[in-house]
């Protein structure tokens, strides 16, 4: 496997168990593991109207990468970050348009790669249903 696909995939999968932890002790334990690996990854938490989101969670994502040292405050950067969580929105946007979302995003990164991954309970009251999105740049 060429280093290229391994960072990918490598940083692809932090990016989503960073979305999947439960507590914020969970997060903090997973990012220093990680950061052992060499991979900077932080996570932000997310709740509201789906398309009321889209523009708040990747301002969210970009500031909370930001703020923790995953990137750094050039415009490349910040639109590598802005860029993947705009495709993982888009992916789970078919079941959650119109609907209520509430979940974390998860961001990594590893030399180049940068991935954002959301993890969202979509629906009403207690009526719902799971979606996970993945977005990847290079920068």
């Amino acid at each position: 496997m060429t280093e290229f696909n391994h960072n990918s995939k490598m940083v692809a999968g932090a990016a989503i168990r960073m979305a999947l932890t439960g507590s914020r002790q969970e997060e903090a334990s997973l990012k220093e593991q990680l950061a052992a690996e060499g991979i900077r990854a932080t996570a932000v938490d997310y709740g509201g109207d789906f398309l009321a989101a889209v523009q708040k969670v990747v301002e969210r994502a970009v500031v909370a990468a930001r703020r923790e040292g995953v990137i750094s405050a050039t415009h490349q950067s910040e639109g590598g970050v802005a860029g993947a969580t705009r495709e993982a929105l888009a992916q789970v946007m078919p079941k959650a348009m119109g609907l209520n979302v509430g979940g974390k995003v998860g961001i990594a990164r590893h030399g180049d790669h940068v991935a954002v991954a959301v993890f969202f309970a979509i629906g009403l009251l207690h009526l719902n249903e799971v979606a996970v999105g993945l977005g990847h740049r290079a920068i």
